[in-house]
């Protein structure tokens, strides 16, 4: 019976946490970003994450209100989380090096998405730097991570992975999957995913060991800020 409640707690924890970000897609398609975005760069992902982060926030919440949860949302060990902070983003720069160099030799060098202009190159950094990281740490690692340690384990594979961390890096995989139901259908970037899996174990490491989902944000936000200016450089070249 115990193990029937664990499972149905995992299933239905993995359906709110894919589901939230669905949710806020359906949300984000109701306006019309045409006048302030005409070329689809920054604001309906911008009101994506929002909505998506507002969604998390409130059961967060309700569950701090009525249960004392701790969510980790405060600075934490702050040495702990910015020395983590700093060593992670010297190898993260090293590795943007690497994959960009081996792109151009492979295959020349990046084009963008959409034209490079001032609002929009703005926009997108902005949202990178402003809402990418807060908007899924909250989901991925302060409220999957609490969350599958209160329902299901505070056990760990091993000394460097916990249970809690192995989940949260896989949630946070398939959310970097296209996932249809009508019709069912599943399509993905290997690499995108393999990046999403690797980037999520360092994020929700350092979430455990600061006691924090601060530095995991700006983890986040910075090395999408690394990766879409470094993109965005090139693409003028």
């Amino acid at each position: 019976m115990k193990l029937c409640k664990k499972i149905i707690s995992l299933i239905m924890l993995v359906v709110f946490l894919l589901g939230a970000p669905k949710l806020a897609s359906w949300v984000a398609h109701l306006f019309d970003y045409s006048s302030i975005d005409p070329d689809g760069a920054f604001m309906w992902i911008s009101i994506h994450h929002i909505v998506q982060a507002l969604l998390i926030l409130i059961v967060v919440f309700i569950l701090t209100k009525r249960f004392k949860v701790d969510f980790h949302l405060g600075m934490g060990n702050r040495e702990v989380g910015f020395r983590y902070l700093k060593r992670f983003l010297v190898i993260y720069s090293i590795y943007v090096v690497v994959a960009f160099a081996s792109t151009i030799i492979i295959s020349g060098v990046p084009s963008f998405q959409y034209p490079l202009t001032a609002k929009n190159i703005v926009g997108s950094l902005g949202f990178q730097l402003l809402l990418s990281g807060p908007s899924e740490e909250v989901i991925f690692r302060a409220f999957a991570m609490t969350m599958f340690v209160l329902l299901i384990s505070k056990g760990r594979l091993n000394k460097h992975l916990s249970y809690a961390n192995l989940f949260a890096a896989l949630v946070f995989g398939a959310a970097h999957m296209h996932i249809s139901l009508s019709p069912f259908d599943v399509s993905f970037k290997i690499s995108q995913v393999l990046l999403a899996l690797g980037l999520g174990y360092l994020y929700g490491d350092c979430f455990e060991k600061s006691k924090s989902v601060v530095y995991p944000m700006l983890m986040h936000s910075l090395s999408n800020v690394m990766m879409v200016g470094v993109t965005i450089g090139l693409s003028f070249f």
